[in-house]
């Protein structure tokens, strides 16, 4: 059973393409509003400037997209994607030093956005009641009772080459991004304003793409695919660039995607600036691996990384007629690799509400929007939870969600300390490794985590141990060198005597 003629989607980005998946069974059309004129292939546009930036694909979004379109992660993979095992194919830089090598639960597949993107329509393309309309602008929404318990989206107006439209819809979805109006334009149709949380930690990154030596031309001592360096614990004196979380990351066709970024500190804009920043930071790989590629685009900085969330679940009254997925309502710094994740599953939530609808005959009136945005509030409660966790320990961070200056303060000096310990423990604690997988890719909140007494126990267990100098694992490799690139899983034959030669 259908549950109306037309659905809507504004915007033809990740989110907007996994909404009309989630559209598709239970409307007799669905229409994808997008600005830009879409590519055929993985390339860039203007309205997505942040795919110049590494996007991590985490497990629960890899999953959810998968769910909305079977095959995609074959055929992301197929395209050019990477299946890795980041505990064994990136060199990882952390607090005291290297960490080392050791198999875990957890592998990602790593790609460029563009390729996500692409990937992405061709599946949309294959439904066939989806329409993709390119190089059209939204100018408006149609309402009716506005601000009331009645008060409903009944369509939308867009602006084409050939002038002004509007198209009468069932089911609007807000898929515009961090820019969308269509609070204010809310607001004009008689409902109150929406509140917002933000927390904007000025989070800023630079990126430049390279091409990778062929594989035979690479230096030895690249067993590594991803390289990460992490900003520095060290209090003392140390140039900026210690403070950079820096990537190497590896994307299809043999290329990288060089990246640093910080917190409130100014990045470099120029090629010759990136450069020199890049041997500044504090492990000399970073300069030492961008000098052995070729560099094929220009350096691209972003500013535009404040956490925030639209409210829509506190309105009086909520408006029937519309849902809004990605950062249309819940937009995170993008440094936690959390939006498209997220994104696809509140397209997962929105799908299983509509399937309820569907089979319970029930309208898709105000309650039933209330029940999504309840629904969907609770999966956007775990990014969010993280993003608070870090960026709240700034003194640069500015937003509702600051902390008074001493809780920020006990929050800066409790975040280094308890992430290592986490990070130490997985190492050497299969149960901790899976939940802290789980908290990383979306699927657990780290609450959640810390309430397992399994969990609690294996932290301790790795805390005593350490003072006693019984760890299983070493870490700590002098930055200055390259990784080790010694396999430390248990059972690997040769890791004990190493272990043996490092104490």
């Amino acid at each position: 059973m259908s549950l109306g003629r037309t659905a809507v989607v504004l915007g033809g980005s990740i989110a907007g393409l996994c909404a009309a998946g989630a559209l598709a069974p239970h409307f007799d059309q669905v229409m994808v509003l997008e600005r830009d004129d879409l590519p055929a292939d993985a390339e860039h546009r203007r309205g997505v400037p942040q795919s110049k930036h590494p996007h991590f694909l985490l497990n629960s979004g890899r999953r959810a997209i998968s769910e909305l379109f079977p095959g995609f992660e074959e055929e992301l993979i197929a395209a050019g994607g990477l299946h890795l095992m980041p505990s064994m194919d990136a060199a990882y830089l952390e607090g005291a030093g290297w960490a080392s090598r050791k198999r875990s639960s957890m592998t990602m597949v790593y790609s460029s956005r563009i390729l996500i993107e692409r990937v992405l329509r061709d599946k949309v393309r294959e439904v066939s009641n989806v329409v993709i309309r390119e190089g059209v602008s939204v100018r408006g929404i149609e309402t009716v009772h506005g601000g009331t318990a009645r008060g409903r989206v009944t369509g939308v107006i867009f602006a084409t080459a050939a002038g002004e439209e509007r198209m009468d819809a069932d089911l609007v979805v807000d898929a515009m991004g961090r820019g969308s109006s269509v609070s204010d334009w809310l607001v004009a149709a008689g409902w109150p304003e929406v509140p917002v949380q933000s927390l904007d930690a000025k989070v800023t990154y630079t990126s430049r793409w390279y091409d990778l030596p062929a594989p035979e031309d690479r230096p030895a001592s690249w067993w590594w695919q991803h390289l990460v360096i992490m900003p520095t614990q060290d209090k003392g004196d140390h140039p900026p660039e210690h403070e950079f979380l820096v990537n190497f990351f590896p994307i299809e066709g043999g290329r990288t995607i060089a990246c640093m970024g910080s917190w409130g500190i100014d990045m470099p804009r120029t090629a010759e600036d990136f450069v020199a920043s890049a041997e500044r930071v504090r492990a000399p790989l970073f300069a030492a691996a961008m000098a052995e590629c070729e560099p094929v685009s220009d350096v691209h900085l972003t500013r535009s990384t404040g956490n925030k969330w639209r409210r829509y679940d506190r309105l009086p009254e909520v408006p029937s007629g519309i849902a809004f997925i990605g950062d249309a309502i819940c937009a995170f710094n993008p440094f936690y690799a959390q939006g498209i994740s997220s994104a696809a599953g509140s397209a997962l939530t929105l799908r299983a509400h509509l399937e309820a609808a569907t089979v319970s005959g029930r309208p898709l009136d105000q309650r039933f929007f209330r029940r999504f945005l309840a629904d969907q509030r609770t999966g956007l409660k775990v990014p969010w939870g993280m993003a608070m966790a870090r960026d709240r320990g700034y003194e640069c961070a500015t937003g509702t969600e600051t902390l008074p200056s001493w809780q920020r303060k006990l929050l800066a000096a409790m975040t280094w300390p308890a992430f290592n310990l986490i990070v130490g423990a997985a190492r050497e604690d299969a149960v901790v490794d899976e939940h802290f997988a789980r908290v990383f890719n979306l699927d657990e909140s780290l609450g959640d985590m810390l309430k397992s007494p399994r969990v609690l126990a294996g932290l301790l267990r790795y805390q005593v141990n350490s003072v006693l100098g019984r760890r299983k694992v070493p870490s700590g490799f002098d930055p200055r060198e390259d990784p080790p690139a010694t396999d430390w899983t248990p059972g690997v034959a040769g890791a004990r005597a190493e272990m043996a030669d490092a104490r």
